[in-house]
């Protein structure tokens, strides 16, 4: 029976396991250079939280087989030290990648390198890295690596299980549970709770590894490149930093007197909104119906219809500046009835193939849209920012040597002609401009970022066709399921933030006051590790960022890997019995007390607000 959360390992014979990590900054210290690049120097570094469950699966897979487990690391001479750290959770060895010319790689760059280091150093068995690095978080790199390789890629892996060369996973996507089997070799990418780190923090420590372990491999010894900056499709312009200013307005008095305060407060911020976020009074515009070069692709993901017509919508302002036109191209688009026109597309392209029974999976997609775009050579590619987009779109830009975007925020048209994506880094603290220099031009987009349009009965309908895939089907689907909506969470406008100080027993209380003010709850992540609430309603550097016009924060310290998910909420009220929390740093409004007895006075005044 296929039953993934078992984590059974029971290979039958040796494996050759390799572990792609990658060092960060320590992200309380993260600093960015003039050139809108990480400034490295004199900042502590680590190893990728993501990264230390990948060496750690990777290690006992290794032992397991009576196989090897190499680590591989691309960075300046200060990265050895995660292969250091690696060779004392017991690594048989390190490669490091290392080389002037590797300076300023972006993604598909990046991959190109680690991907030349595995052919020179492998065959390898089965390819193991992170899901994403928390300083960059597009997760672009594993699916570039896997297309590069010519492997199957799973990404997300929470739980894991071999038997033989049958790998049978549970992967974690965005707010859906996937569980597939998939043969070897093949790439995975790891999930943050999937097992427990290699955690060995002491620089000290690290010193004492054997350094004759680690190989280093310079751009020479990788081929003639071009390599870094060079090989890179994609260069970052103008940086902007966000700074996000807050209250912290204590309320002092009796309850009584700091409930009415606050409700005052509130309605002067025109935070009392109830129901999901007001949709923009935009109307999908018209596009210029310009050919091929002048093509801004939407790719479509089944069941996401909200990102779907956010994309839409966008390209279609795209379009009208470029005077170019609107294809959707995606399975599921032979239906005459879901004319996607009205939304912002001129024509839709469905993607069929395989053998009918089985959904086509993202790498079959991936290799009939980059044929497709590689012979029509489109103006942009836009896809959404969720596990199925990035596999896809990444796939697809390795694919075309093309330049990729990653959990772009918004889109524009630059003087040139040239699109550029606004991109937020280190957290949300700053935003930069991403310009590509390939001829196809890709981003993927942050869900519920992009203004909602509505729909436009006066666009014609859409031009309809199909292409087939020939649907390889080297990863099986067996099952998807969710167990909660995080579209209620990304769509609401007004959230209660949970942490671990608040007792499970009393969420029937929470629910009662949730319930009044029409909010939506969001967990921590020690809520969601305790299985407390979802993982889909995780939010902070490893979970979802969210902007809800009105936040609440109760039963947390408000601690930055948290608060960093909610920066861009409009106003936030937190609720502490300790008068010292860090919460009050990133609070308009503070309540020093128990958070139970603030809500029993405080919500009931909140609904009759609304209400009034």
């Amino acid at each position: 029976m296929f039953d993934p959360p078992a984590d059974v390992i029971a290979p039958d014979r040796p494996l050759r396991v390799a572990v792609l990590v990658k060092q960060i900054p320590v992200f309380e210290d993260m600093v960015l250079g003039p050139d809108g690049r990480m400034v490295r120097d004199g900042i502590d570094m680590h190893m990728n939280d993501y990264c230390r469950r990948a060496v750690a699966k990777g290690t006992e897979v290794a032992r397991a087989s009576g196989g090897t487990v190499t680590v591989f690391t691309l960075g300046p001479p200060s990265a050895e030290n995660v292969c250091r750290e690696a060779l004392l959770f017991g690594v048989d060895a390190g490669v490091h990648i290392s080389d002037p010319e590797f300076a300023g790689s972006d993604t598909w760059a990046t991959a190109k390198a680690l991907a030349a280091a595995l052919e020179r150093l492998g065959p390898f068995d089965l390819v193991m890295m992170g899901r994403n690095s928390v300083d960059s978080d597009t997760g672009q790199v594993p699916p570039q690596l896997a297309e590069l390789l010519g492997l199957p890629f799973a990404t997300g892996v929470r739980h894991f299980s071999l038997h033989g060369d049958r790998l049978e996973l549970r992967l974690e996507h965005d707010d859906e549970w996937v569980d597939v089997a998939v043969g070897l070799p093949a790439v995975v990418s790891c999930a943050e709770r999937l097992c427990d780190p290699c955690k060995i923090k002491d620089p000290e420590a690290w010193a004492t590894a054997d350094g004759s372990l680690i190989e280093t491999v310079s751009a020479a010894d990788l081929g003639p490149g071009p390599w870094g900056q060079e090989a890179s499709p994609t260069s970052v312009g103008p940086v902007q930093m966000i700074d996000v200013e807050r209250r912290r307005q204590i309320m002092a008095g009796t309850l009584d007197e700091q409930v009415e305060q606050a409700v005052a407060i509130l309605a002067e911020k025109g935070a009392l909104a109830t129901g999901s976020m007001p949709e923009p009074d935009v109307v999908a515009g018209h596009s210029g119906g310009g050919s091929g070069a002048s093509t801004i692709v939407v790719l479509v993901e089944p069941g996401r219809e909200r990102v779907t017509r956010e994309l839409l919508g966008a390209a279609a302002e795209l379009a009208a500046e470029i005077g170019g036109k609107v294809a959707a191209l995606g399975p599921g688009l032979d239906d005459p009835d879901d004319d996607l026109g009205p939304w912002g597309a001129d024509e839709q392209i469905d993607i069929g193939g395989g053998d009918g029974a089985t959904p086509l999976v993202e790498e079959d997609l991936a290799s009939a849209m980059s044929a497709w775009a590689a012979e029509t050579q489109p103006w942009a590619v836009l896809a959404p920012g969720t596990a199925w987009g990035r596999e896809v779109a990444s796939r697809m830009a390795a694919a075309l040597g093309a330049g990729l975007t990653g959990d772009a925020v918004g889109l524009k048209v630059d003087d040139h002609g040239k699109l550029i994506a606004m991109k937020p880094a280190f957290g949300g603290w700053l935003v930069a401009e991403i310009l590509c220099s390939s001829a196809i031009q890709m981003a993927t987009v942050r869900p519920g970022v992009l203004p909602l349009p509505r729909p436009n009965p006066d666009r014609p309908p859409t031009l309809q066709s199909s292409l087939d895939s020939p649907g390889r089907s080297r990863l099986e689907v067996i099952r998807r399921y969710r167990d909660d909506d995080s579209d209620e969470l990304a769509n609401a406008s007004v959230v209660i933030g949970v942490g671990q100080g608040v007792d499970p027993t009393d969420y029937p209380k929470l629910e009662k006051h949730q319930a009044a003010i029409g909010a939506a709850l969001c967990a921590t992540r020690k809520v969601t590790d305790y299985g407390w609430m979802p993982r889909a309603r995780q939010v902070g550097i490893t979970g979802h960022s969210i902007s809800p016009q009105l936040y609440f924060a109760i039963g947390m310290s408000g601690k930055f890997n948290h608060t960093v998910g909610v920066r861009n909420a409009g106003t936030v009220v937190g609720i502490n019995p300790d008068p010292e929390a860090p919460l009050w740093e990133i609070v308009d409004i503070g309540f020093v007390g128990d958070w139970a007895e603030v809500f029993d006075a405080l919500i009931p005044r909140l609904a009759e607000a609304q209400a009034g």
